[in-house]
């Protein structure tokens, strides 16, 4: 039997429409099961502590358990590497600091940072901090950089690995300030790292703000300098890198959240409507207070835009300096 010709078009009308409302659909019944939330450092630090306040409140938004997985190692890219092979199902999530991109320049992956991984959402901008133990000789940065000046590569210095965000800030204060330093890559925060800086076998450290202030805080490190422009709020007696003698230095960086590409972008809206709406809860941007984070959340266009530009930033230094990942 042959259909009407208008019949026909609403038939064929309607099964065109029909993935969308699956798709959408989908979306809404999401997520039905534990989503993960990868992070490529220990526990402890400051990007697993922003990760457990986003697991935290997402778990009670969606109704299901965000839980957290720590992938230590090869300064994070182990847990890039498990977020762009991931199935892009809604199901795995990645935070990160800074651009997925500047790990390119720095290690050899299996996978493109840029191709392979989506983004959601800014978690928010945060600083690094240097510190020296409470017994050290240098109470200030230009004490600090006139000793460095008049010893080169005597003073041995941790960061939470090759190629973080400390420890491209910390090149960056070399190189601005003209002076030489050893650097010591630690494996994530690691308490070692603290204890051998307490200990005497290291003499300054740059790390999160966040990972730093409760040190700064019980007087067993002292702060010389945060590497913003302002100084840290919780923290206002401590510095910037500008005040203590480095002229111009001004650098932050951000915490972002990822899933796999091709990630159905029904799934996508939904993750980034919840997340931004999140940010917009003073609890929240409290909670992330205490931590030393700006908590904002943003468009996934936003947090690309601000991936490049932070690769743009560091490649550079990554380039000139020659770091290469361990």
């Amino acid at each position: 039997m042959k259909l009407p010709r208008r019949k026909f078009l609403h038939l064929a009308a309607g099964a065109a429409a029909l993935p969308a409302v699956t798709r959408i659909a989908r979306a809404q019944a999401w997520p039905t099961r534990v989503v993960r939330l990868l992070v490529g450092f220990p526990p402890g630090g400051g990007m697993d502590s922003a990760g457990r306040i986003v697991a935290s409140r997402l778990s009670e938004v969606w109704a299901q358990q965000v839980v957290i997985e720590n992938k230590p190692g090869a300064g994070g890219t182990i847990a890039l590497d498990a977020a762009a092979h991931a199935a892009p199902d809604g199901y795995t999530l990645l935070i990160t600091a800074g651009s997925p991109a500047t790990y390119g320049f720095l290690f050899s992956l299996g996978f493109d940072p840029v191709a392979d991984l989506a983004p959601l959402s800014v978690v928010g901008r945060f600083r690094n901090m240097m510190v020296v133990p409470n017994s050290s000789p240098w109470k200030s940065l230009d004490e600090f950089i006139a000793y460095a000046k008049a010893n080169p590569g005597k003073i041995n210095w941790a960061s939470p690995g090759v190629g973080t965000s400390p420890h491209l800030a910390g090149e960056l204060f070399k190189r601005v300030a003209g002076i030489e330093m050893t650097h010591v890559p630690y494996r994530g925060v690691a308490a070692g790292a603290m204890s051998d800086l307490l200990a005497g076998r290291l003499d300054a450290m740059f790390n999160t703000t966040g990972s730093l202030l409760q040190a700064v805080r019980a007087s067993h490190v002292r702060g010389l300098g945060v590497t913003s422009g302002e100084r840290f709020a919780t923290a206002p007696e401590i510095p910037t890198f500008a005040e203590g003698g480095v002229p111009g230095y001004d650098v932050e960086s951000f915490y972002g959240l990822w899933a796999p590409a091709r990630t159905p972008r029904e799934i996508v809206r939904r993750m980034n409507a919840d997340i931004v709406k999140m940010f917009d809860e003073p609890a929240v941007k409290a909670r992330f207070a205490v931590i030393g984070v700006l908590a904002s959340g943003s468009t996934p266009e936003e947090l690309a835009a601000k991936a490049r530009a932070d690769t743009e930033l560091w490649a550079p230094i990554i380039k000139a300096v020659n770091i290469r990942g361990e």
